[in-house]
């Protein structure tokens, strides 16, 4: 998915589309990228002196990203919305900071009625920074 298709799936707008890039998605796998540059809005307050990426923008990151797998649910339609209703088991294990490329990888474990979990990991320079099990609820699947 390039850009223009993932506006088709998120409603989620400048400042807070957190995804760039779709690389590779099927039913079960999705992997995903976030340029992480210094003129995004919140380095300025976090931290000066020291921009590092918030938690819970890598937390929200990794859930748009997990729209790309679930694009791919039988019944899912663009224009539907997609609520993270539950984080589990997350860890930060490094710092995200601008010049990172963000890749955004995960597998969805389960998906029944509108209501999915995947398990997502953050990486940069293919080193784990962050991860955690998200749980999902789809509105508006055809």
């Amino acid at each position: 998915m390039d850009i223009l298709e993932i506006l088709k799936f998120l409603p989620h707008r400048y400042p807070f589309l957190l995804i760039d890039r779709v690389l590779e998605a099927d039913e079960k796998h999705f992997k995903a990228l976030k340029n992480v540059t210094i003129n995004e809005p919140h380095f300025t307050g976090h931290f000066p002196g020291y921009p590092i990426m918030p938690g819970v923008l890598i937390l929200e990151s990794m859930a748009q990203a997990s729209i790309a797998v679930v694009a791919k649910q039988p019944g899912v339609q663009p224009g539907g919305l997609v609520f993270l209703v539950a984080v589990e088991d997350a860890r930060f294990k490094k710092p995200v900071v601008p010049g990172d490329t963000l890749v955004l990888q995960g597998e969805l474990l389960t998906f029944r009625r509108g209501l999915g979990k995947v398990r997502v990991q953050a990486l940069v320079d293919e080193e784990v920074h962050a991860e955690a099990t998200l749980t999902f609820v789809v509105r508006g699947e055809g």
